[in-house]
C-alpha cells in the first residue's frame, strides 16, 4: 500500500515525555509503509499546509471525527475476561474463589484459543492497540494469544506465567521431560522467547505472577532468564494490598521490602513493569526510579477490590515512570475512558485533603504516549509523531446523544477531552486502525 492521508481533527503529543496535547481542528495525518510493510506516520499537521504539499495523495475525509493515538494498556489479564464483575472481599479471596478456578480452564487449548480471539477483539473494539498482558501457566495459552495478536497485526507483549507454590496444584508450573517444575517452566519460557519474541509486533515478557506464588528458585531462575535476554520485558505485581505485602514480607524476610525482593533476584530494570505499586515508601520509589522499572496504575481494579490509591504526587516527585492499565478482570472495564475516569477519582481522593486534579491531557497521556514511554516503546507507539507506527483510533464525539450534547458545548480542548473521559465507552471508538494489516474496520 502506498502513502495515504486521513483528514479529521487530530490529537497527539509533540513532546512524548510531557502530558501536553497538540490539537489540530482541521488536520491531515499522512501514513506510508516502511521496509517491514508497517504503516508509519510520515507527517501530521494542519490540512491546508500539508494538503498543498501532498496534492496527489489519496485522502479519506472524516468530518466531525477525531483521530488520536491508539491506547496502550500496561497491564491486563487475558485469562480473566470472564472474571470481570465477580464479588469478593478483597484481592486474595478474589484470586482463590474466581481467578484461579477460571485460569485452570486454560489447560484446554481450544478454550484458550476461543478466549484469545474474544480478548483481542475486545481490546481493539475499545481502541487498545498495544497491550502488556498476562497469560496462564499453560504454554498453549501464550501461543494462543500471540497467534491471535499476530493475525490481527496488534502490538502485544505476553509470556508464560511462572508460579510454583501457594496456588491450586493444577495451576502450578509442572515438571516435564525429566526436569523439575522450575527448570521446566524456564525451558518453556526459553522456547517461547525463541518462537515469538520480535516476530512482527510481538514481544515476550518474563512473568513471575507475584513473589508469594514463586519460590526462591523460581524467582532466581526468572532473574537469570532476564539476564540472558535483556531485550525482553518483565512483568509482575507488587504492593497491591496490605495482606499481600505482609505475606510477601513473611516469605522473603531477607529483602528490604516487597519491591526489594524483585531487585534481589535481578527482576528490576528498564522494561520491567510492576502492576499497582500502591503501598510503596520513599525508598521503594527511589528504587523504581534508579532501576528504570515502571508502574502500571490500575485504578478500576484498585477501587473495585478496595486495595488503595496510587500516590500520583509521590510518584511524580520521585520521578519514576508509570502509565495506565485496565487490569481486567480485577479491573472492571476494557474501556480506556473508564480507566482514565477512575484515575481521575484516584487523584482526587487518594492524595492530600486538597486532592490532586489530574488534567484531561495528563489522563490521556498516561494511556498513550506516557504508557508507551514507560514500556520502553516511546517513539514507536502511543503517539502520532513522524516515525511512529500508525496505530490510531477514529473517535466520534457524537456517538451518543449525551456525548453529542456535551462535546458540542466544549470551549477548549480540555473540556472536549474531559467530556469524552467522563461519558465515553466503546461506542466512542468508531474504528481502530493498526499499523500492520489487517486493520479493524
Amino acid at each position: 500500500m502506498s502513502a495515504r492521508g486521513y483528514r479529521a481533527s487530530l490529537l497527539w503529543f509533540p513532546d512524548p515525555t510531557q502530558p501536553v496535547v497538540r490539537w489540530e481542528e482541521d488536520g491531515l495525518l499522512v501514513v506510508a509503509p516502511d521496509a517491514q510493510g508497517r504503516q508509519v506516520v510520515q507527517a501530521i499537521g494542519d490540512w491546508r499546509t500539508l494538503s498543498a504539499l501532498n496534492c496527489r495523495l489519496p485522502v479519506e475525509h472524516l468530518p466531525g471525527r477525531i483521530i488520536a493515538p491508539g491506547f496502550v494498556d500496561m497491564h491486563v489479564h487475558f485469562p480473566q475476561t470472564n472474571v470481570i464483575g465477580s464479588p469478593a472481599d478483597g484481592l486474595l479471596p478474589w484470586l482463590e474463589n474466581y481467578t484461579f478456578p477460571e485460569e485452570q480452564r486454560f489447560a484446554d487449548a481450544g478454550y484458550g484459543a476461543e478466549a484469545a480471539t474474544f480478548f483481542v477483539d475486545e481490546l481493539l473494539r475499545n481502541g487498545v492497540s498495544t497491550a502488556l498482558a498476562f497469560a496462564t501457566t499453560h504454554s498453549t495459552s501464550v501461543d494462543a494469544l500471540f497467534s491471535q495478536a499476530q493475525t490481527r497485526g496488534m502490538r502485544l507483549i505476553t509470556g508464560l506465567c511462572l508460579m510454583d507454590r501457594h496456588a491450586p496444584s493444577a495451576l502450578l508450573n509442572q515438571p516435564g521431560r525429566g526436569r523439575d517444575a522450575v527448570e521446566h517452566s524456564l525451558c518453556e519460557s526459553e522456547d517461547l522467547i525463541a518462537r515469538w519474541h520480535g516476530q512482527g509486533r510481538l514481544g515476550y515478557a518474563i512473568t513471575p505472577r507475584f513473589a508469594p506464588t514463586c519460590s526462591d528458585a523460581q524467582l532466581r531462575g526468572a532473574g537469570e532468564l532476564a539476564a540472558r535476554h535483556p531485550d525482553v520485558w518483565i512483568q509482575s505485581h507488587v504492593a497491591e494490598n496490605y495482606d499481600e505485602i505482609a505475606w510477601a514480607r513473611a516469605l522473603f524476610p531477607q529483602s528490604a521490602s516487597y519491591l526489594g525482593t524483585y531487585a534481589d533476584f535481578g527482576l528490576l530494570r528498564s522494561r520491567a513493569v510492576y502492576a499497582h505499586c500502591i503501598h510503596l515508601d520513599a525508598a521503594d520509589r527511589a528504587l523504581m526510579r534508579s532501576s528504570g522499572a515502571a508502574a502500571a496504575v490500575c485504578p478500576t481494579s484498585n477501587l473495585f477490590l478496595g486495595s488503595g490509591f496510587f500516590d500520583y504526587a509521590a510518584a511524580q516527585q520521585a520521578g519514576f515512570a508509570y502509565g495506565l492499565a485496565s487490569d481486567v478482570g480485577g479491573g472492571t472495564s476494557f474501556s480506556p475512558f473508564q480507566t482514565m475516569l477512575a484515575a481521575y477519582y484516584v487523584g482526587r481522593e487518594g492524595q492530600s485533603k486538597a486532592g490532586l486534579s489530574l488534567s484531561p491531557q495528563n489522563l490521556w497521556w498516561q494511556h498513550t504516549a506516557g504508557a508507551a514511554q514507560a514500556l520502553g516503546l516511546g517513539g514507536v507507539v502511543g503517539n502520532l509523531l513522524p516515525g511512529c507506527e500508525a496505530d490510531f483510533v477514529v473517535l466520534n464525539p457524537r456517538a451518543t446523544p449525551l456525548l453529542a450534547r456535551k462535546t458540542a458545548l466544549a470551549k477548549s480542548v480540555d473540556e472536549l477531552l474531559f467530556g469524552m473521559v467522563v461519558l465515553g465507552d466503546d461506542r466512542l471508538i468508531e474504528r481502530t486502525v493498526l499499523a500492520q494489516a489487517p486493520n479493524l474496520q
